[in-house]
Protein backbone atom coordinates (compact mmCIF):
# COMPACT_ATOMS: atom_id res chain seq x y z
CA UNK A 1 0.00 0.00 0.00
CA UNK A 2 1.02 3.59 -0.31
CA UNK A 3 2.54 4.60 3.00
CA UNK A 4 2.36 7.64 5.26
CA UNK A 5 5.33 9.91 5.91
CA UNK A 6 5.24 10.07 9.69
CA UNK A 7 4.71 7.72 12.60
CA UNK A 8 1.65 9.35 14.16
CA UNK A 9 0.86 12.50 12.18
CA UNK A 10 -1.03 12.23 8.89
CA UNK A 11 0.12 14.22 5.90
CA UNK A 12 -2.39 17.00 5.39
CA UNK A 13 -2.49 19.03 2.20
CA UNK A 14 -4.94 21.76 1.34
CA UNK A 15 -5.56 22.48 -2.34
CA UNK A 16 -6.09 26.15 -2.98
CA UNK A 17 -5.74 28.89 -5.52
CA UNK A 18 -6.87 32.51 -5.51
CA UNK A 19 -10.54 32.73 -4.43
CA UNK A 20 -13.14 33.58 -7.07
CA UNK A 21 -13.78 37.23 -7.75
CA UNK A 22 -17.02 38.96 -6.84
CA UNK A 23 -17.54 39.81 -10.50
CA UNK A 24 -17.97 36.16 -11.41
CA UNK A 25 -21.10 35.12 -9.54
CA UNK A 26 -21.27 31.73 -11.28
CA UNK A 27 -18.11 30.57 -9.54
CA UNK A 28 -18.48 28.52 -6.34
CA UNK A 29 -15.76 27.99 -3.76
CA UNK A 30 -14.31 24.52 -3.14
CA UNK A 31 -12.00 23.63 -0.26
CA UNK A 32 -10.43 20.15 -0.15
CA UNK A 33 -8.53 18.88 2.91
CA UNK A 34 -6.50 15.74 2.26
CA UNK A 35 -5.13 13.30 4.80
CA UNK A 36 -2.79 10.43 4.07
CA UNK A 37 -0.95 9.10 1.10
CA UNK A 38 0.04 10.30 -2.34
CA UNK A 39 -2.94 8.49 -3.83
CA UNK A 40 -5.27 10.61 -1.73
CA UNK A 41 -3.48 13.74 -2.99
CA UNK A 42 -4.06 12.50 -6.54
CA UNK A 43 -7.71 11.69 -5.80
CA UNK A 44 -8.29 15.15 -4.33
CA UNK A 45 -6.95 16.74 -7.48
CA UNK A 46 -9.23 14.56 -9.60
CA UNK A 47 -12.28 15.46 -7.50
CA UNK A 48 -11.39 19.10 -8.11
CA UNK A 49 -11.24 18.35 -11.84
CA UNK A 50 -14.64 16.62 -11.72
CA UNK A 51 -16.28 19.57 -10.00
CA UNK A 52 -14.72 22.28 -12.16
CA UNK A 53 -17.42 22.06 -14.90
CA UNK A 54 -20.00 22.76 -12.18
CA UNK A 55 -18.32 26.10 -11.50
CA UNK A 56 -16.26 25.12 -8.48
CA UNK A 57 -12.86 26.70 -7.94
CA UNK A 58 -10.53 26.04 -5.04
CA UNK A 59 -10.43 28.58 -2.22
CA UNK A 60 -8.05 29.01 0.69
CA UNK A 61 -10.35 28.40 3.65
CA UNK A 62 -13.57 26.55 4.53
CA UNK A 63 -15.41 29.74 5.46
CA UNK A 64 -15.06 30.91 1.84
CA UNK A 65 -16.24 27.60 0.39
CA UNK A 66 -19.62 26.55 -0.96
CA UNK A 67 -18.36 22.98 -0.71
CA UNK A 68 -15.82 21.38 1.63
CA UNK A 69 -14.45 17.88 1.05
CA UNK A 70 -12.52 15.89 3.63
CA UNK A 71 -10.53 13.24 1.75
CA UNK A 72 -9.68 10.78 4.49
CA UNK A 73 -7.20 8.03 5.28
CA UNK A 74 -7.94 4.99 7.45
CA UNK A 75 -4.43 3.62 7.88
CA UNK A 76 -3.26 5.48 10.97
CA UNK A 77 -4.54 4.92 14.48
CA UNK A 78 -7.58 6.96 15.54
CA UNK A 79 -8.15 8.03 11.94
CA UNK A 80 -11.93 8.13 12.28
CA UNK A 81 -11.80 10.18 15.47
CA UNK A 82 -9.60 12.76 13.76
CA UNK A 83 -12.18 13.05 11.01
CA UNK A 84 -15.02 13.56 13.48
CA UNK A 85 -12.98 16.20 15.28
CA UNK A 86 -12.49 18.10 12.02
CA UNK A 87 -16.17 17.69 11.19
CA UNK A 88 -17.05 19.36 14.48
CA UNK A 89 -15.05 22.43 13.45
CA UNK A 90 -16.59 22.45 10.00
CA UNK A 91 -20.08 22.25 11.50
CA UNK A 92 -19.51 25.67 13.07
CA UNK A 93 -18.37 27.03 9.69
CA UNK A 94 -21.44 25.58 8.01
CA UNK A 95 -23.80 27.04 10.64
CA UNK A 96 -22.15 30.48 10.45
CA UNK A 97 -22.47 30.57 6.67
CA UNK A 98 -26.08 29.36 6.90
CA UNK A 99 -26.91 32.26 9.23
CA UNK A 100 -25.57 34.56 6.50
CA UNK A 101 -27.77 32.90 3.87
CA UNK A 102 -24.97 30.84 2.33
CA UNK A 103 -25.14 27.07 1.97
CA UNK A 104 -22.12 24.83 2.45
CA UNK A 105 -22.13 21.28 1.09
CA UNK A 106 -20.00 19.14 3.39
CA UNK A 107 -18.62 15.89 1.98
CA UNK A 108 -16.50 13.11 3.48
CA UNK A 109 -14.55 11.05 0.96
CA UNK A 110 -11.83 8.43 1.05
CA UNK A 111 -11.15 5.36 3.11
CA UNK A 112 -12.76 6.51 6.37
CA UNK A 113 -15.89 7.29 4.38
CA UNK A 114 -15.79 3.80 2.90
CA UNK A 115 -15.30 2.12 6.27
CA UNK A 116 -17.48 4.33 8.45
CA UNK A 117 -20.19 5.58 6.08
CA UNK A 118 -23.28 4.93 8.20
CA UNK A 119 -21.48 5.91 11.40
CA UNK A 120 -20.49 9.27 9.88
CA UNK A 121 -24.12 10.10 9.12
CA UNK A 122 -25.23 8.92 12.57
CA UNK A 123 -22.66 11.00 14.44
CA UNK A 124 -22.53 13.96 12.06
CA UNK A 125 -25.98 14.30 10.44
CA UNK A 126 -25.01 17.70 9.06
CA UNK A 127 -22.74 15.95 6.52
CA UNK A 128 -24.31 16.11 3.07
CA UNK A 129 -22.29 13.55 1.08
CA UNK A 130 -20.34 10.42 2.00
CA UNK A 131 -18.48 8.80 -0.89
CA UNK A 132 -15.95 6.00 -1.19
CA UNK A 133 -12.71 6.05 -3.20
CA UNK A 134 -14.24 4.24 -6.18
CA UNK A 135 -17.12 6.67 -6.73
CA UNK A 136 -15.42 10.04 -7.32
CA UNK A 137 -16.55 10.10 -10.93
CA UNK A 138 -20.16 10.23 -9.65
CA UNK A 139 -19.51 13.28 -7.49
CA UNK A 140 -21.38 15.78 -9.75
CA UNK A 141 -24.50 13.60 -9.54
CA UNK A 142 -24.16 13.44 -5.75
CA UNK A 143 -23.78 17.22 -5.53
CA UNK A 144 -26.96 17.65 -7.55
CA UNK A 145 -28.83 15.18 -5.35
CA UNK A 146 -27.55 16.87 -2.19
CA UNK A 147 -28.72 20.24 -3.50
CA UNK A 148 -32.21 18.86 -4.14
CA UNK A 149 -32.69 16.54 -1.18
CA UNK A 150 -33.23 17.20 2.49
CA UNK A 151 -31.20 14.18 3.56
CA UNK A 152 -27.61 13.08 3.03
CA UNK A 153 -26.28 11.25 -0.03
CA UNK A 154 -24.11 8.20 0.57
CA UNK A 155 -22.29 6.20 -2.10
CA UNK A 156 -19.72 3.67 -0.91
CA UNK A 157 -20.31 0.98 -3.54
CA UNK A 158 -17.58 -0.71 -5.53
CA UNK A 159 -19.01 -0.08 -9.02
CA UNK A 160 -18.17 -2.48 -11.81
CA UNK A 161 -17.02 0.33 -14.08
CA UNK A 162 -13.56 1.83 -13.79
CA UNK A 163 -13.85 5.27 -12.27
CA UNK A 164 -10.96 6.42 -14.49
CA UNK A 165 -13.09 5.81 -17.57
CA UNK A 166 -15.41 8.59 -16.43
CA UNK A 167 -13.01 11.14 -14.97
CA UNK A 168 -12.07 14.20 -17.05
CA UNK A 169 -8.52 14.72 -18.21
CA UNK A 170 -6.16 15.82 -15.45
CA UNK A 171 -5.88 19.60 -15.54
CA UNK A 172 -2.39 20.12 -14.10
CA UNK A 173 0.34 18.47 -12.03
CA UNK A 174 -0.64 18.12 -8.38
CA UNK A 175 2.46 19.56 -6.72
CA UNK A 176 3.67 23.13 -6.22
CA UNK A 177 5.53 24.37 -9.25
CA UNK A 178 3.87 21.83 -11.52
CA UNK A 179 7.12 19.99 -12.25
CA UNK A 180 6.33 16.74 -10.45
CA UNK A 181 3.03 14.90 -10.60
CA UNK A 182 1.28 11.82 -9.27
CA UNK A 183 -0.54 9.43 -11.60
CA UNK A 184 -2.63 6.56 -10.27
CA UNK A 185 -2.32 3.48 -12.46
CA UNK A 186 -3.60 0.76 -10.14
CA UNK A 187 -5.98 0.58 -7.19
CA UNK A 188 -7.07 -1.94 -4.64
CA UNK A 189 -5.41 -4.96 -3.13
CA UNK A 190 -5.91 -8.73 -3.21
CA UNK A 191 -3.13 -9.50 -0.71
CA UNK A 192 -5.17 -9.24 2.53
CA UNK A 193 -2.30 -8.62 4.91
CA UNK A 194 -3.54 -9.25 8.43
CA UNK A 195 -3.01 -5.66 9.60
CA UNK A 196 -4.33 -3.76 6.57
CA UNK A 197 -7.74 -2.24 5.75
CA UNK A 198 -6.98 -1.42 2.10
CA UNK A 199 -8.74 -4.48 0.57
CA UNK A 200 -11.88 -3.46 2.45
CA UNK A 201 -11.76 0.26 1.66
CA UNK A 202 -10.25 0.29 -1.85
CA UNK A 203 -11.56 -3.04 -3.13
CA UNK A 204 -9.97 -5.65 -5.37
CA UNK A 205 -6.91 -4.92 -7.49
CA UNK A 206 -7.64 -3.24 -10.79
CA UNK A 207 -5.36 -1.60 -13.32
CA UNK A 208 -6.00 1.18 -15.80
CA UNK A 209 -5.55 0.44 -19.51
CA UNK A 210 -2.16 1.44 -20.89
CA UNK A 211 -3.59 4.04 -23.26
CA UNK A 212 -5.48 5.73 -20.43
CA UNK A 213 -2.28 6.04 -18.41
CA UNK A 214 -0.24 7.28 -21.37
CA UNK A 215 -2.89 9.83 -22.29
CA UNK A 216 -2.89 11.29 -18.79
CA UNK A 217 0.91 11.21 -18.63
CA UNK A 218 1.17 13.16 -21.89
CA UNK A 219 -1.30 15.68 -20.54
CA UNK A 220 0.76 16.11 -17.37
CA UNK A 221 3.94 16.62 -19.39
CA UNK A 222 2.19 19.14 -21.63
CA UNK A 223 1.24 21.13 -18.52
CA UNK A 224 4.80 21.14 -17.21
CA UNK A 225 5.60 17.88 -15.42
CA UNK A 226 9.17 16.64 -15.75
CA UNK A 227 8.79 13.84 -13.21
CA UNK A 228 5.83 11.50 -12.71
CA UNK A 229 5.32 9.16 -9.77
CA UNK A 230 3.09 6.19 -10.61
CA UNK A 231 0.76 5.26 -7.75
CA UNK A 232 -1.00 2.11 -6.66
CA UNK A 233 -1.66 0.12 -3.53
CA UNK A 234 0.36 -2.61 -5.26
CA UNK A 235 1.75 -0.56 -8.10
CA UNK A 236 4.20 -3.19 -9.32
CA UNK A 237 1.28 -5.60 -9.64
CA UNK A 238 0.04 -3.43 -12.51
CA UNK A 239 -1.61 -5.53 -15.24
CA UNK A 240 -3.31 -3.12 -17.63
CA UNK A 241 -4.64 -3.90 -21.07
CA UNK A 242 -2.20 -2.72 -23.72
CA UNK A 243 -3.00 -1.25 -27.14
CA UNK A 244 -2.04 -4.62 -28.60
CA UNK A 245 -4.77 -6.33 -26.59
CA UNK A 246 -2.31 -8.08 -24.31
CA UNK A 247 -1.78 -7.51 -20.60
CA UNK A 248 1.15 -5.22 -19.84
CA UNK A 249 3.13 -5.24 -16.63
CA UNK A 250 4.74 -2.25 -14.98
CA UNK A 251 8.00 -2.77 -16.88
CA UNK A 252 6.29 -2.40 -20.25
CA UNK A 253 4.32 0.60 -19.07
CA UNK A 254 7.49 2.27 -17.76
CA UNK A 255 9.19 1.72 -21.12
CA UNK A 256 6.28 3.38 -22.94
CA UNK A 257 6.26 6.29 -20.49
CA UNK A 258 10.00 6.77 -20.88
CA UNK A 259 9.43 7.41 -24.59
CA UNK A 260 7.26 10.49 -23.91
CA UNK A 261 9.28 13.58 -24.94
CA UNK A 262 9.93 15.88 -22.01
CA UNK A 263 9.35 13.28 -19.28
CA UNK A 264 12.72 13.06 -17.58
CA UNK A 265 12.02 10.95 -14.52
CA UNK A 266 9.71 8.10 -13.55
CA UNK A 267 9.11 6.77 -10.03
CA UNK A 268 6.55 4.37 -8.60
CA UNK A 269 5.14 3.53 -5.20
CA UNK A 270 4.14 1.40 -3.35
CA UNK A 271 5.49 -1.99 -4.32
CA UNK A 272 5.02 -5.48 -2.93
CA UNK A 273 7.86 -8.03 -2.93
CA UNK A 274 5.58 -10.68 -4.45
CA UNK A 275 5.16 -8.53 -7.58
CA UNK A 276 8.84 -7.67 -8.13
CA UNK A 277 9.32 -9.68 -11.32
CA UNK A 278 12.35 -10.15 -13.58
CA UNK A 279 11.06 -7.73 -16.21
CA UNK A 280 10.73 -4.89 -13.70
CA UNK A 281 14.17 -5.56 -12.26
CA UNK A 282 15.56 -5.45 -15.81
CA UNK A 283 13.74 -2.15 -16.40
CA UNK A 284 15.74 -0.62 -13.57
CA UNK A 285 18.85 -1.65 -15.50
CA UNK A 286 17.68 -0.55 -18.95
CA UNK A 287 15.61 2.62 -18.47
CA UNK A 288 17.61 5.73 -17.48
CA UNK A 289 14.35 7.59 -16.74
CA UNK A 290 13.40 5.03 -14.08
CA UNK A 291 14.95 6.47 -10.95
CA UNK A 292 17.33 4.32 -8.88
CA UNK A 293 15.20 4.66 -5.75
CA UNK A 294 12.72 1.96 -4.81
CA UNK A 295 10.22 1.83 -1.95
CA UNK A 296 9.78 -1.90 -1.27
CA UNK A 297 8.00 -2.61 2.05
CA UNK A 298 9.04 -5.73 3.92
CA UNK A 299 7.27 -5.04 7.26
CA UNK A 300 9.24 -7.65 9.25
CA UNK A 301 12.41 -9.71 9.07
CA UNK A 302 10.89 -12.69 10.88
CA UNK A 303 9.45 -15.48 8.76
CA UNK A 304 7.05 -16.37 11.56
CA UNK A 305 5.65 -12.83 11.69
CA UNK A 306 5.63 -12.50 7.90
CA UNK A 307 3.45 -15.62 7.80
CA UNK A 308 1.18 -14.22 10.51
CA UNK A 309 0.93 -11.02 8.47
CA UNK A 310 -0.03 -13.09 5.39
CA UNK A 311 2.68 -11.33 3.39
CA UNK A 312 3.33 -14.29 1.08
CA UNK A 313 7.12 -13.97 1.12
CA UNK A 314 9.97 -14.79 3.46
CA UNK A 315 12.91 -12.74 4.65
CA UNK A 316 15.13 -14.79 2.33
CA UNK A 317 12.85 -13.94 -0.60
CA UNK A 318 13.26 -10.26 0.19
CA UNK A 319 17.04 -10.52 0.47
CA UNK A 320 17.15 -12.31 -2.89
CA UNK A 321 15.12 -9.54 -4.56
CA UNK A 322 17.51 -6.95 -3.15
CA UNK A 323 20.53 -8.84 -4.51
CA UNK A 324 18.96 -9.09 -7.97
CA UNK A 325 18.06 -5.40 -7.96
CA UNK A 326 21.58 -4.38 -6.96
CA UNK A 327 23.05 -6.67 -9.56
CA UNK A 328 20.89 -4.99 -12.22
CA UNK A 329 21.36 -1.43 -10.90
CA UNK A 330 24.31 -1.20 -8.48
CA UNK A 331 23.49 2.37 -7.40
CA UNK A 332 19.88 1.64 -6.50
CA UNK A 333 18.77 2.95 -3.10
CA UNK A 334 16.08 1.22 -1.10
CA UNK A 335 13.30 2.42 1.15
CA UNK A 336 10.93 0.23 3.13
CA UNK A 337 8.17 0.01 5.73
CA UNK A 338 8.40 -1.76 9.07
CA UNK A 339 5.74 -2.62 11.62
CA UNK A 340 6.87 -3.46 15.14
CA UNK A 341 4.69 -5.18 17.71
CA UNK A 342 2.45 -7.18 15.38
CA UNK A 343 0.47 -9.66 17.55
CA UNK A 344 2.73 -12.49 18.62
CA UNK A 345 6.02 -10.71 17.86
CA UNK A 346 8.69 -11.98 20.25
CA UNK A 347 12.08 -10.54 21.09
CA UNK A 348 13.61 -13.04 18.65
CA UNK A 349 11.21 -11.95 15.90
CA UNK A 350 12.12 -8.34 16.48
CA UNK A 351 15.83 -9.15 16.39
CA UNK A 352 15.30 -10.89 13.03
CA UNK A 353 13.89 -7.61 11.71
CA UNK A 354 16.88 -5.70 13.04
CA UNK A 355 19.22 -8.18 11.39
CA UNK A 356 17.47 -7.84 8.04
CA UNK A 357 17.91 -4.07 8.28
CA UNK A 358 21.62 -4.49 9.02
CA UNK A 359 21.99 -6.93 6.12
CA UNK A 360 20.14 -4.89 3.50
CA UNK A 361 20.90 -1.27 4.39
CA UNK A 362 18.23 1.34 3.66
CA UNK A 363 18.55 4.90 2.40
CA UNK A 364 15.18 5.71 3.93
CA UNK A 365 12.41 3.87 5.73
CA UNK A 366 9.12 4.37 7.52
CA UNK A 367 8.34 2.54 10.72
CA UNK A 368 5.21 2.18 12.79
CA UNK A 369 3.88 0.56 15.90
CA UNK A 370 1.20 -1.97 15.13
CA UNK A 371 -2.26 -0.56 15.82
CA UNK A 372 -5.43 -2.62 15.39
CA UNK A 373 -7.62 -1.72 12.44
CA UNK A 374 -11.25 -2.78 13.00
CA UNK A 375 -12.30 -5.68 10.81
CA UNK A 376 -8.78 -6.92 10.08
CA UNK A 377 -7.64 -10.40 11.18
CA UNK A 378 -4.83 -9.12 13.39
CA UNK A 379 -7.16 -6.87 15.39
CA UNK A 380 -8.62 -9.87 17.21
CA UNK A 381 -5.49 -12.00 17.27
CA UNK A 382 -4.14 -13.29 20.58
CA UNK A 383 -0.79 -12.26 22.08
CA UNK A 384 -1.17 -8.52 21.52
CA UNK A 385 2.16 -6.85 22.31
CA UNK A 386 2.12 -4.35 25.22
CA UNK A 387 2.45 -0.70 24.28
CA UNK A 388 5.63 -0.16 26.29
CA UNK A 389 7.30 -3.05 24.46
CA UNK A 390 6.21 -1.65 21.10
CA UNK A 391 7.54 1.77 22.10
CA UNK A 392 10.96 0.38 23.04
CA UNK A 393 11.23 -1.69 19.88
CA UNK A 394 10.22 1.21 17.68
CA UNK A 395 12.82 3.49 19.23
CA UNK A 396 15.57 0.91 18.70
CA UNK A 397 14.51 0.22 15.13
CA UNK A 398 14.26 3.90 14.24
CA UNK A 399 17.68 4.59 15.70
CA UNK A 400 19.19 1.92 13.44
CA UNK A 401 17.30 3.20 10.39
CA UNK A 402 18.36 6.77 11.13
CA UNK A 403 22.00 5.67 11.30
CA UNK A 404 21.65 4.03 7.89
CA UNK A 405 19.92 7.04 6.37
CA UNK A 406 22.63 9.36 7.67
CA UNK A 407 25.30 7.02 6.30
CA UNK A 408 23.65 6.97 2.89
CA UNK A 409 23.41 10.75 2.78
CA UNK A 410 27.00 11.09 3.99
CA UNK A 411 28.00 8.85 1.09
CA UNK A 412 26.68 11.39 -1.40
CA UNK A 413 28.98 14.15 -0.11
CA UNK A 414 31.68 14.70 -2.69
CA UNK A 415 29.68 13.03 -5.44
CA UNK A 416 28.24 14.73 -8.51
CA UNK A 417 24.53 13.99 -8.95
CA UNK A 418 21.88 15.20 -11.41
CA UNK A 419 19.31 17.37 -9.64
CA UNK A 420 15.87 18.27 -10.97
CA UNK A 421 15.21 21.81 -9.76
CA UNK A 422 11.60 22.35 -8.76
CA UNK A 423 11.56 25.79 -7.12
CA UNK A 424 13.16 28.31 -4.81
CA UNK A 425 14.79 27.53 -1.50
CA UNK A 426 14.25 29.44 1.73
CA UNK A 427 17.21 31.76 1.24
CA UNK A 428 17.50 34.49 -1.41
CA UNK A 429 19.10 33.17 -4.59
CA UNK A 430 18.72 29.57 -3.46
CA UNK A 431 17.15 26.84 -5.58
CA UNK A 432 15.60 23.61 -4.37
CA UNK A 433 15.46 20.30 -6.17
CA UNK A 434 15.86 16.60 -5.65
CA UNK A 435 18.37 13.97 -6.51
CA UNK A 436 17.57 10.65 -8.22
CA UNK A 437 17.41 9.20 -4.70
CA UNK A 438 14.61 11.57 -3.64
CA UNK A 439 16.95 13.66 -1.48
CA UNK A 440 16.21 17.37 -1.13
CA UNK A 441 19.12 19.38 -2.56
CA UNK A 442 19.75 23.14 -2.22
CA UNK A 443 22.15 25.23 -4.30
CA UNK A 444 22.69 28.86 -5.20
CA UNK A 445 21.74 29.32 -8.83
CA UNK A 446 19.71 31.20 -11.44
CA UNK A 447 15.93 30.89 -11.76
CA UNK A 448 16.41 29.64 -15.31
CA UNK A 449 17.39 26.26 -13.86
CA UNK A 450 13.90 25.65 -12.45
CA UNK A 451 12.34 22.83 -14.43
CA UNK A 452 15.70 21.55 -15.62
CA UNK A 453 18.23 18.97 -14.50
CA UNK A 454 21.75 20.11 -13.73
CA UNK A 455 24.84 18.44 -12.29
CA UNK A 456 25.56 19.32 -8.66
CA UNK A 457 28.54 18.47 -6.52
CA UNK A 458 27.24 17.68 -3.03
CA UNK A 459 29.21 19.56 -0.39
CA UNK A 460 27.27 19.18 2.89
CA UNK A 461 24.72 16.90 4.48
CA UNK A 462 22.10 18.21 6.90
CA UNK A 463 19.43 16.37 8.86
CA UNK A 464 16.88 16.26 6.04
CA UNK A 465 18.63 17.78 3.04
CA UNK A 466 21.85 18.22 1.11
CA UNK A 467 23.56 21.32 -0.23
CA UNK A 468 25.96 21.60 -3.11
CA UNK A 469 27.52 23.62 -5.88
CA UNK A 470 26.49 23.76 -9.49
CA UNK A 471 29.13 22.44 -11.84
CA UNK A 472 26.91 22.88 -14.87
CA UNK A 473 24.75 25.94 -15.47
CA UNK A 474 24.53 26.47 -19.19
CA UNK A 475 24.23 22.96 -20.57
CA UNK A 476 21.35 21.57 -18.60
CA UNK A 477 18.59 19.17 -19.60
Amino acid sequence: MVRRRAQEVSIVTQHSVCPPTESDREVKGLHVITWGCQMNVYDSARMTDVLRPLGYQAVDAPDAADMVILNTCHIRDRAAEKVFSELGRLRLVKETRAAEGQRTILAVAGCVAQAEGAEILARAPYVDIVLGPQTYHRLPEMVARAARAAGAVIDTDFPAEQKFDFLPDAQAPQTPGGLTAFLTIQEGCDKFCSFCVVPYTRGAESSRPVESVLREARRLVETGAREITLLGQNVNGYHGEGPDGRVWGLAGLAEALAAIPGLARIRYTTSHPRDMDDALIAAHRDLPALMPFLHLPVQSGSDRILAAMNRGHTAADYRDIVLRLRDARPDIALSSDFIVGHPGESDADFEATMQLIRDVGFAQAFSFKYSPRPGTPAAGAPLQVPEDVKDARLQALQALLRTQQDAFNDGTVGRVVPVLFTGHGRKPGQLSGRSPYLQAVHVDGPDALIGHIAQVEIRERYTNSLSGTLIQERAFA
